[in-house]
């Protein structure tokens, strides 16, 4: 897989919409030097609407990557599900300071969607990457028994005695004023 497998000569196209598909796996993520999963499946489509002053594109991405959760570091499937809406507009110079705008140059003949792509798949994953196991408790690990055992406040309050001695010298300033 190569970035050009993502070029579209839209000037050979007539007006009217336009299907592109494209299987991503963990070759596109080496174009881009990200190797966070472990293994993807995804298939993503582009809706290609080619009118007369303008190019409207809309990605769809569908599938799973398998990453490792950060709390216990197990493998685990994540679903991945994303869309992206973009306007291509003809300007006298490149702009992609927009993210839903992209202004290329008249003189332009192709577009290369490889970036959109990718950053549609990377953005669609959860800040946080929590195997399911977890949240509805079958998974068993070494790593998150220990967790749960090393976890604060299980159980056990703490007393008067057990409060560091110099906690209470400030007490009394706070009784004393009153």
């Amino acid at each position: 897989m190569e970035l050009k497998d993502f070029n579209i000569p839209f000037t050979g196209l007539k007006e009217g919409k336009h299907q592109f598909e494209y299987q991503i796996d963990n070759s596109f993520f080496k174009l881009f030097d990200f190797d966070e999963f472990n293994e993807t499946a995804i298939k993503a489509t582009l809706e290609f609407h080619k009118k007369a002053t303008m190019l409207e594109l809309t990605f769809n991405a569908i599938g799973t990557v398998n990453v490792n959760c950060d709390l216990t570091n197990e493998p685990y499937e994540q679903p991945i599900e994303s869309n992206l809406d973009l306007i291509v507009q003809f300007g006298n110079e490149y702009n992609d300071e927009n993210e839903e705008i992209l202004i290329v140059t008249h003189g332009e003949y192709e577009i290369n969607v490889a970036q959109y792509i990718y950053e549609m798949i990377v953005l669609a994953m959860p800040s946080k990457r929590i195997h399911p196991g977890i949240e509805d408790g079958t998974l068993e690990s070494e790593i998150l028994e220990k967790l749960e055992e090393l976890q604060p406040g299980t159980g056990k309050k703490e007393t008067e005695e057990e409060t560091d001695p110099r906690w209470n010298t400030l007490k009394k300033l706070l009784t004393d004023n009153k």
